[in-house]
Protein backbone atom coordinates (compact mmCIF):
# COMPACT_ATOMS: atom_id res chain seq x y z
CA UNK A 1 0.00 0.00 0.00
CA UNK A 2 2.96 2.32 0.69
CA UNK A 3 4.03 2.41 -2.95
CA UNK A 4 0.55 3.24 -4.21
CA UNK A 5 0.23 6.09 -1.70
CA UNK A 6 3.65 7.40 -2.73
CA UNK A 7 2.62 7.36 -6.40
CA UNK A 8 -0.63 9.18 -5.56
CA UNK A 9 1.21 11.82 -3.50
CA UNK A 10 3.85 12.24 -6.22
CA UNK A 11 1.31 12.58 -9.03
CA UNK A 12 -0.68 15.09 -6.96
CA UNK A 13 2.44 17.21 -6.31
CA UNK A 14 3.49 17.13 -9.98
CA UNK A 15 -0.05 17.86 -11.17
CA UNK A 16 -0.17 20.93 -8.89
CA UNK A 17 3.21 22.10 -10.23
CA UNK A 18 2.15 21.58 -13.84
CA UNK A 19 -1.04 23.58 -13.33
CA UNK A 20 0.98 26.39 -11.74
CA UNK A 21 3.37 26.65 -14.70
CA UNK A 22 0.63 26.48 -17.34
CA UNK A 23 0.85 22.89 -18.60
CA UNK A 24 -2.24 21.33 -16.97
CA UNK A 25 -2.63 18.42 -19.40
CA UNK A 26 0.91 17.22 -18.67
CA UNK A 27 0.00 17.22 -14.98
CA UNK A 28 -3.15 15.21 -15.57
CA UNK A 29 -1.42 12.48 -17.60
CA UNK A 30 1.86 12.54 -15.65
CA UNK A 31 3.18 9.07 -14.77
CA UNK A 32 -0.04 7.20 -15.54
CA UNK A 33 2.13 4.25 -16.62
CA UNK A 34 2.96 3.71 -12.93
CA UNK A 35 -0.46 2.07 -12.65
CA UNK A 36 0.36 -0.48 -15.36
CA UNK A 37 1.20 -4.03 -14.15
CA UNK A 38 4.75 -3.68 -15.57
CA UNK A 39 5.46 -0.83 -13.14
CA UNK A 40 2.94 -1.28 -10.33
CA UNK A 41 3.85 -4.86 -9.36
CA UNK A 42 7.62 -4.23 -9.05
CA UNK A 43 6.85 -0.92 -7.35
CA UNK A 44 4.89 -2.72 -4.64
CA UNK A 45 7.37 -5.58 -4.42
CA UNK A 46 10.49 -3.39 -4.06
CA UNK A 47 8.97 -0.48 -2.12
CA UNK A 48 11.12 0.81 0.76
CA UNK A 49 9.64 4.24 1.42
CA UNK A 50 12.76 6.39 1.24
CA UNK A 51 13.81 5.95 -2.40
CA UNK A 52 12.55 4.67 -5.72
CA UNK A 53 11.68 0.95 -5.82
CA UNK A 54 13.56 0.93 -9.15
CA UNK A 55 16.82 1.35 -7.25
CA UNK A 56 16.18 -1.80 -5.19
CA UNK A 57 15.18 -3.77 -8.30
CA UNK A 58 18.46 -2.64 -9.92
CA UNK A 59 20.48 -3.77 -6.90
CA UNK A 60 18.95 -7.23 -7.08
CA UNK A 61 18.94 -7.86 -10.84
CA UNK A 62 21.37 -5.37 -12.36
CA UNK A 63 18.58 -3.45 -14.11
CA UNK A 64 15.01 -2.38 -13.48
CA UNK A 65 12.32 -3.66 -15.82
CA UNK A 66 9.89 -1.16 -14.31
CA UNK A 67 12.23 1.75 -15.11
CA UNK A 68 12.83 0.55 -18.67
CA UNK A 69 9.07 0.42 -19.15
CA UNK A 70 8.56 3.82 -17.52
CA UNK A 71 11.22 5.83 -19.34
CA UNK A 72 10.09 4.49 -22.70
CA UNK A 73 6.56 5.82 -22.19
CA UNK A 74 7.04 9.10 -20.36
CA UNK A 75 8.44 11.95 -22.40
CA UNK A 76 9.28 14.07 -19.34
CA UNK A 77 12.30 11.80 -18.73
CA UNK A 78 15.44 12.87 -20.55
CA UNK A 79 16.30 9.19 -21.06
CA UNK A 80 13.36 8.98 -23.48
CA UNK A 81 15.08 11.54 -25.74
CA UNK A 82 17.92 9.52 -27.27
CA UNK A 83 18.16 8.80 -30.96
CA UNK A 84 20.69 7.95 -33.65
CA UNK A 85 22.74 10.91 -34.79
CA UNK A 86 22.80 10.72 -38.59
CA UNK A 87 26.39 12.00 -38.69
CA UNK A 88 28.00 9.84 -36.00
CA UNK A 89 25.58 6.88 -36.33
CA UNK A 90 25.53 6.62 -32.54
CA UNK A 91 22.76 7.04 -29.99
CA UNK A 92 22.98 10.52 -28.49
CA UNK A 93 20.79 12.76 -26.36
CA UNK A 94 18.27 14.90 -28.23
CA UNK A 95 17.11 18.30 -26.98
CA UNK A 96 13.80 17.88 -25.18
CA UNK A 97 10.79 19.83 -26.41
CA UNK A 98 10.02 22.69 -24.01
CA UNK A 99 6.78 21.30 -22.60
CA UNK A 100 8.43 18.03 -21.54
CA UNK A 101 11.48 19.84 -20.15
CA UNK A 102 9.15 21.94 -17.98
CA UNK A 103 7.27 18.79 -16.90
CA UNK A 104 10.65 17.26 -15.96
CA UNK A 105 11.28 20.26 -13.70
CA UNK A 106 7.84 19.81 -12.12
CA UNK A 107 8.55 16.09 -11.67
CA UNK A 108 11.85 16.67 -9.90
CA UNK A 109 10.31 19.23 -7.56
CA UNK A 110 7.38 16.90 -6.81
CA UNK A 111 9.66 13.90 -6.21
CA UNK A 112 11.87 15.92 -3.86
CA UNK A 113 8.84 17.05 -1.86
CA UNK A 114 7.50 13.51 -1.52
CA UNK A 115 10.82 11.86 -0.63
CA UNK A 116 12.12 14.68 1.62
CA UNK A 117 8.78 15.34 3.33
CA UNK A 118 9.03 17.86 6.18
CA UNK A 119 12.75 18.29 5.49
CA UNK A 120 12.14 19.62 1.95
CA UNK A 121 13.70 22.92 0.93
CA UNK A 122 13.56 24.66 -2.44
CA UNK A 123 17.27 23.84 -2.86
CA UNK A 124 16.71 20.06 -2.67
CA UNK A 125 15.85 19.46 -6.36
CA UNK A 126 18.94 21.45 -7.45
CA UNK A 127 21.20 19.65 -4.97
CA UNK A 128 19.92 16.27 -6.17
CA UNK A 129 20.60 17.26 -9.78
CA UNK A 130 24.11 18.53 -9.01
CA UNK A 131 25.01 15.40 -6.98
CA UNK A 132 23.95 13.03 -9.75
CA UNK A 133 25.28 12.41 -13.22
CA UNK A 134 22.13 13.23 -15.23
CA UNK A 135 23.76 16.29 -16.84
CA UNK A 136 26.32 14.10 -18.60
CA UNK A 137 23.54 12.02 -20.15
CA UNK A 138 21.29 14.89 -21.27
CA UNK A 139 21.46 17.11 -24.29
CA UNK A 140 23.53 20.11 -23.12
CA UNK A 141 20.73 22.62 -23.80
CA UNK A 142 18.21 20.51 -21.88
CA UNK A 143 20.61 20.19 -18.95
CA UNK A 144 21.27 23.95 -18.95
CA UNK A 145 17.52 24.72 -19.01
CA UNK A 146 16.83 22.32 -16.15
CA UNK A 147 19.68 23.64 -14.02
CA UNK A 148 18.62 27.25 -14.68
CA UNK A 149 15.06 26.47 -13.53
CA UNK A 150 16.26 24.55 -10.47
CA UNK A 151 18.58 27.44 -9.52
CA UNK A 152 15.71 29.86 -9.97
CA UNK A 153 13.67 27.77 -7.52
CA UNK A 154 16.54 27.49 -5.03
CA UNK A 155 17.35 31.21 -5.14
CA UNK A 156 13.94 32.88 -5.52
CA UNK A 157 11.52 30.36 -4.07
CA UNK A 158 8.53 28.57 -5.49
CA UNK A 159 6.17 31.49 -6.05
CA UNK A 160 8.59 33.56 -8.12
CA UNK A 161 10.17 30.60 -9.94
CA UNK A 162 6.82 29.13 -10.99
CA UNK A 163 5.61 32.57 -12.17
CA UNK A 164 8.73 33.03 -14.33
CA UNK A 165 8.44 29.52 -15.79
CA UNK A 166 4.73 30.10 -16.51
CA UNK A 167 5.70 33.27 -18.44
CA UNK A 168 8.28 31.24 -20.41
CA UNK A 169 5.64 28.63 -21.28
CA UNK A 170 3.23 31.35 -22.48
CA UNK A 171 5.95 32.99 -24.59
CA UNK A 172 6.94 29.64 -26.13
CA UNK A 173 3.29 28.92 -27.01
CA UNK A 174 2.95 32.33 -28.69
CA UNK A 175 6.14 31.73 -30.67
CA UNK A 176 4.93 28.28 -31.77
CA UNK A 177 1.58 29.73 -32.83
CA UNK A 178 3.29 32.47 -34.86
CA UNK A 179 5.59 29.92 -36.50
CA UNK A 180 2.59 27.77 -37.50
CA UNK A 181 0.80 30.84 -38.86
CA UNK A 182 3.85 31.85 -40.89
CA UNK A 183 4.21 28.31 -42.24
CA UNK A 184 0.54 28.21 -43.32
CA UNK A 185 0.90 31.61 -44.97
CA UNK A 186 4.03 30.42 -46.76
CA UNK A 187 2.28 27.26 -48.00
CA UNK A 188 -0.73 29.25 -49.25
CA UNK A 189 1.53 31.65 -51.11
CA UNK A 190 3.67 29.00 -52.81
CA UNK A 191 2.78 28.20 -56.44
CA UNK A 192 1.21 24.81 -57.08
CA UNK A 193 3.18 22.30 -59.11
Amino acid sequence: MGHILTVIRHRRAVRKNCFRVGIPWRGIVHDLSKYSPAELIPGIRFYQGNRSPNERERELFGYSKAWLHHKGRNRHHFEYWNDVNMTTHRYEPVKMPAVFAVEMFCDRVGASKVYRGKNYTDADPLNYFLRGNARAKMHPETADELERRLRLLAEKGEKEAFAEIRAEVKAARRAEKEARRAEKKKLKGSPEK
